[in-house]
């Protein structure tokens, strides 16, 4: 079987998130894959397998949307016009509690849908692809921010996002048959 290799990201300093805390956050992304590919050469199926899977592939996401440094959300672009609300985005992140903001395209219905996923393995949206992801599992932040620094940290996050990239991902996503 194939196995699945550690991506490696040039994401510039962040305002807000420490060099470290990005260092110590890529460890544990690279331990999703290398949990994946033990998992995968496991004879019998391994229940753990979504969660390392999800955590690998949404963490992937995640830091690709620092690459390349902070640029702008487009006024009237493809995002918006499709519905992005970005005030409703951070309304998701700021839900009590661990797991990710997401923002998936339903190709079925042509839609972005705004989601909570509380675990990597309970919640990912079915036929979905994923545009935007938020980390806001306490490893994400509480290094910079403490525990009462949540709200800091998404500011922080959109601060930081290089909009170009989700974008991206969104015009990637409706092109796929």
């Amino acid at each position: 079987m194939k196995t699945f290799e550690e991506k490696k990201f040039n994401i510039p300093k962040l305002k807000g998130i420490s060099e470290k805390n990005i260092e110590e956050h890529l460890k544990l992304y690279a331990g999703y894959v290398k949990n994946v590919n033990e998992l995968l050469s496991e004879k019998e199926y391994n229940r753990r397998f979504p969660f390392e899977f999800n955590g690998m592939r949404n963490h992937e996401v995640y830091f690709s949307h620092f690459e390349g440094g902070s640029t702008p959300l487009t006024p009237g672009g493809p995002l918006i016009q499709a519905g992005f609300d970005l005030e409703r985005f951070k309304k998701i992140a700021l839900t009590r509690g661990i797991g990710w903001a997401m923002l998936y395209y339903d190709r079925a219905s042509k839609q972005l849908i705004h989601s909570w996923v509380d675990e990597q393995h309970l919640g990912q949206l079915s036929g979905c692809t994923l545009i935007l992801a938020l980390d806001m599992w306490e490893h994400s932040y509480v290094a910079d921010y403490q525990p009462s620094g949540k709200k800091d940290y998404v500011e922080d996050f959109f601060v930081n996002l290089n909009w170009g990239n989700v974008e991206e991902n969104f015009i990637t996503a409706t092109k796929i048959k």
